[in-house]
């Protein structure tokens, strides 16, 4: 930068802050002159507070973007955590039942989990951990702390196939708890089981509880079914049929028991 010129605005600058310490010293002596040199600096006043505001206002957005960002991942890492917390405490809820339910149990039982569930029936079939070398064969009833689940319908050394109650290929024979009317329960590949071949004196309620007669092969008596939701006539309208809401939730199952004849 030219020397001259540099020292040209050092000297303009003294002067300017000379004059506005002199005003300022005359607006003290002189109270008339006061009020017109104060609306003379107001302005510049003003705009250098508005700058530093500005400028301030900046520099904290900035801050506090870069604080929130923080807090937003430490917010997130916060509810994976508490997820996967919900998450051990559900399976140890599950798991506690499952060994209550073993220890009580009369029939003896292998604990299996499910690993799958085939593309080609989503709906009606799971895979599980357990095979034939555990001592699983064909034909072997699955439940769970909530009620029947299905009955084994394929093996292999480590592995189970289960057809589920819910498949229009499984049927049990059962009876309604509190009448002791008997019935057959077949799937549905739906929501609901179907309980068929009741007279139409049948004594069935809505609500009522069903469950495993004995009467079916290596399905012990007693095992709960689910409840009825609905009743019908069959067609020829000589006997009719209930609709019943699983006592297991089939689309979640995530463990098992095979029950040993």
């Amino acid at each position: 930068m030219n020397p001259r010129l540099n020292k040209f605005k050092k000297k303009n600058l003294i002067y300017s802050a000379s004059l506005g310490v002199l005003l300022l010293f005359l607006s003290s002596l002189i109270p008339p002159l006061r009020t017109p040199l104060l609306d003379i600096f107001k302005l510049p006043l003003n705009l250098l507070n508005f700058t530093r505001h500005e400028i301030a206002g900046i520099i904290f957005y900035h801050q506090h973007m870069s604080q929130n960002e923080k807090l937003r991942r430490e917010n997130d890492l916060l509810k994976q955590k508490l997820i996967a917390l919900n998450e051990v405490y559900l399976e140890n809820e599950r798991l506690n039942k499952f060994l209550s339910l073993k220890q009580k149990s009369s029939y003896r039982v292998i604990a299996a989990k499910v690993i799958g569930r085939p593309a080609d029936s989503w709906s009606s079939v799971i895979i599980i951990d357990k095979g034939t070398y555990h001592g699983i064969k064909r034909g072997f009833v699955a439940i769970n702390y909530l009620g029947l689940v299905g009955r084994v319908i394929e093996t292999t050394f480590l592995t189970s196939k289960i057809m589920l109650i819910n498949d229009p290929n499984l049927s049990v024979s059962a009876i309604v708890e509190r009448s002791r009317q008997e019935g057959l329960v077949s799937g549905t590949l739906g929501s609901y089981l179907m309980m068929k071949y009741l007279p139409k004196e049948a004594d069935v309620k809505i609500s009522d509880v069903i469950v495993t007669s004995g009467l079916t092969y290596v399905y012990p008596k007693g095992l709960l079914i689910g409840t009825v939701v609905d009743i019908n006539e069959e067609f020829s309208r000589l006997t009719r049929y209930c609709l019943i809401k699983p006592a297991v939730h089939l689309s979640n199952i995530e463990e098992v028991l095979i029950i040993i004849p």
